[in-house]
């Protein structure tokens, strides 16, 4: 979904840090959609970086950004020990020594989409950026490592990584994933299109959030940003918005009525409420904030955020 949204961003504005963009390739395990409006070549490769030799391939022409974004989510890597291990760290591993073995000079910039899951608990009030990643789950574990490996490929000179912790992106569009998160999303996103959704953790469960448009804003900004300013630090906790899912509940009702609220369901689910319980909820992301990462205000603006972007700003045929 984030691919998808930064493709077509890229389309749009056919530059990244005003570097005019010649050429993009897209990669995943289906056909991505070619976006529209593009006045540079778009390539659509179906392939798994985690098969050897294939990124290897990918990297043969020297592509000067690289967006990592590939990866088996949260509840998946979860249930699917091997898969989850495959994808997030051989995956990772595999393109960058790609990079690293195409030599003479070359040193794009790679763009890691992590998360905030590299943290567990017990948590401060407020994490900073200086708290241990003492992950708690296999997906979380898997996207500290690679943290590790872009820091240290970054400090060997092989590439030029910036790695960017992820809050949990909400409200997703589309279909629901296998992300233990994506209730978040459901419980916003099925109401506003008068479905039912399920929630399955208590209403006091806090948690750290952005929307998609503000996450493909974290990845071009994290494309262009000065290696400097970086430093050694490569990885970043982003931005967001620290909210209860009462008051995710609130902003939903806030924006679009009391309708929706009426047709989420509470159902308990200790596997999924395990898994959360050893996320963080709410960050002090100060040294992004500097580098002049941005996100949205409150939740009540990512509520807004979906309307605009996935339902042409109307709920229910009328005008939010």
């Amino acid at each position: 979904m984030l691919g998808r949204k930064l493709a077509e961003r890229l389309a749009r504005e056919g530059a990244i840090a005003g570097a005019r963009v010649s050429q993009m390739s897209l990669v995943d395990v289906v056909e991505p959609a070619l976006p529209d409006g593009a006045t540079f070549r778009v390539d659509a490769l179906v392939a798994d970086v985690a098969d050897a030799g294939v990124a290897a391939d990918l990297v043969s022409s020297r592509p000067d950004v690289i967006f990592h974004l590939a990866a088996v989510l949260s509840g998946e890597a979860e249930a699917e020990f091997e898969k989850g291990y495959r994808v997030n760290l051989d995956g990772t591993r595999f393109l960058l020594d790609a990079v690293r073995r195409v030599g003479s000079g070359y040193r794009p910039r790679v763009v890691f989409a992590s998360s905030i899951a590299v943290f567990g608990a017990p948590f401060p009030d407020a994490i900073g950026d200086d708290f241990h990643a003492t992950p708690l789950t296999s997906y979380g574990t898997q996207k500290a490592m690679g943290e590790l490996l872009l820091s240290d490929y970054s400090r060997r000179g092989f590439l030029d990584g910036v790695g960017v912790r992820l809050p949990t992106i909400c409200v997703r569009p589309g279909e629901a994933n296998r992300a233990a998160s994506g209730f978040f999303s459901s419980i916003i996103r099925e109401p506003l299109n008068n479905e039912e959704a399920v929630l399955p953790v208590p209403e006091d469960v806090r948690h750290w959030f952005a929307s998609p448009r503000a996450a493909v804003d974290f990845l071009l900004h994290a494309a262009a940003i000065e290696s400097a300013a970086v430093g050694d630090r490569r990885c970043l906790t982003m931005p967001g918005v620290s909210e209860t899912v009462a008051g995710q509940i609130a902003a939903l009702q806030s924006v679009a009525g009391d309708a929706p609220v009426r047709l989420i369901r509470r159902e308990h689910d200790e596997t999924i409420m395990r898994i959360v319980a050893g996320w963080p909820g709410r960050f002090d992301a100060r040294r992004a904030l500097a580098l002049g990462f941005r996100a949205e205000a409150d939740f009540e603006e990512i509520v807004r955020v979906y309307v605009e972007d996935e339902l042409g700003g109307r709920i229910g045929g009328k005008e939010s």
